[in-house]
This record gives structure tokens, C-alpha cells and sequence, in this order.
């Protein structure tokens, strides 16, 4: 057993313990943090197949971003998870066994992909550029159109979620900037010149202080 291979099984049982310590641990935000690290050991497996962009763009994207975002939600909303977690090992078992299924149902499809007599061997270019820069030539070269189509409807997708948050509704506070450019300050706000005046026992101790 090389090298590889014992940094491959560490990272795996790390990965399955976090993974495991997702779902049962009792603090929302512990979950979040057994995630992160479930995240950061999947990406060391990817770097061990020598995939360096994938293994970047989980911990950029989900690591760095979208974990990030989860963590600042449920600090700020302080979500009780005692209520959630009311019926935890009763429905536990048939969660299992509805696990035990899917587990075998993605190794049954993905298990003819490992059975590879020969891997192609890589042509110098490739060798050269690396597998990062290979893979954005093929994405904006080959496959440009359909990352355009992807980009739509994201942006499409964004649009709708905005439009979503703009409706009126009666708890909503929204703004109409046509409003706000058409105010006129002098109705906003009146500057009054008004005489100085002072407290009664000011103006005693001045007269004292005269007299």
C-alpha cells in the first residue's frame, strides 16, 4: 500500500464521520461546521485524482461561499433544533433503509464507469497546459453555447427571485424612486429664524453678575 492510498482511506473514513456527525449532531451550527470539513476532505480525494479544479471550486464555492452564507443564517436566525429533531430514532430506521437503497442504486449506475482496462494516456499539450486550462479551452471552445444557454437562465432565475422579493404585499416596506426623485425639498424641510431665548434662572444670574 503506497502513499495514495493511505491518504485516500483517511480522507474517505474523515469524510464519512463528518458526513455522519451532519445529521446527528444536536447544534445547528456544529452540523455547518461538520459540513465544511466534509467539504475540505472530498476536495483532498479530488486532488488525490489529480482533478485540481474540481477540488478549488468546492472549497471556493461551497466552502467559501455557500457554507459561509449558511452559517450566517442560522447564527442569525437562532433556529431551535430541539422541535426538529422530535422523532429522531423513531423514523431512524426506515431512513436507513431508504439510504442502504439510494447507496446502491448510484453504485449500480456508476459502478460500470470504474471498470476501465486502460486509461487514455494524455497528449503532450495537455501534459503541458494542465487539466484546469484544458478544461476551460473545451468549456469556452466546444461547449460555449450551451454555457450560454446555463448563464440565461440563471440570470433568468435571479430576475424571478428578485421580482419575487419587489411584490407588494401588506408586511412589505418597499420604496418607489420615482417618488423619492420628484421630492421637492423645500416641502421636505422649512428653516425658521427664531430670536435666542434664554431660561429664567440664566437670566437672573446675568443680572446678578451685571448688578
Amino acid at each position: 500500500m503506497n502513499t495514495t492510498s493511505v491518504l485516500f482511506y483517511l480522507f474517505s473514513f474523515v469524510l464519512l464521520a463528518a458526513s455522519f456527525r451532519v445529521i446527528t449532531a444536536k447544534s445547528t451550527v456544529h452540523a455547518a461546521l461538520f459540513l465544511v470539513l466534509a467539504f475540505f476532505n472530498a476536495s483532498c480525494i479530488w486532488m488525490l485524482l489529480k482533478a485540481e479544479f474540481l477540488a478549488i471550486t468546492l472549497v471556493l464555492v461551497y466552502v467559501g461561499a455557500v457554507m459561509v452564507l449558511f452559517l450566517f443564517v442560522v447564527m442569525m436566525l437562532d433556529i431551535h433544533s430541539d422541535k426538529a429533531r422530535e422523532g429522531f430514532w423513531k423514523h431512524l430506521p426506515l431512513a436507513a433503509l431508504v439510504g442502504v437503497v439510494v447507496a446502491l442504486e448510484m453504485a449500480a449506475v456508476l459502478m460500470g464507469g470504474f471498470q476501465l482496462s486502460q486509461p487514455a494516456e494524455l497528449s503532450a499539450e495537455a501534459v503541458k497546459l494542465g487539466n484546469s486550462k484544458m478544461l476551460g479551452i473545451a468549456i469556452y471552445r466546444d461547449y460555449l453555447y450551451p454555457l450560454q444557454i446555463a448563464a440565461v437562465l440563471l440570470l433568468v432565475a435571479i430576475i424571478a427571485a428578485i421580482a419575487l422579493t419587489l411584490r407588494q404585499r401588506k408586511d412589505s416596506r418597499s420604496q418607489d424612486p420615482s417618488q423619492q426623485v420628484r421630492a421637492n425639498p423645500k416641502e421636505r424641510m422649512r428653516i425658521v429664524k427664531m430670536a435666542p431665548v434664554l431660561p429664567a434662572a440664566k437670566a437672573e444670574q446675568d443680572q446678578q453678575g451685571a448688578a
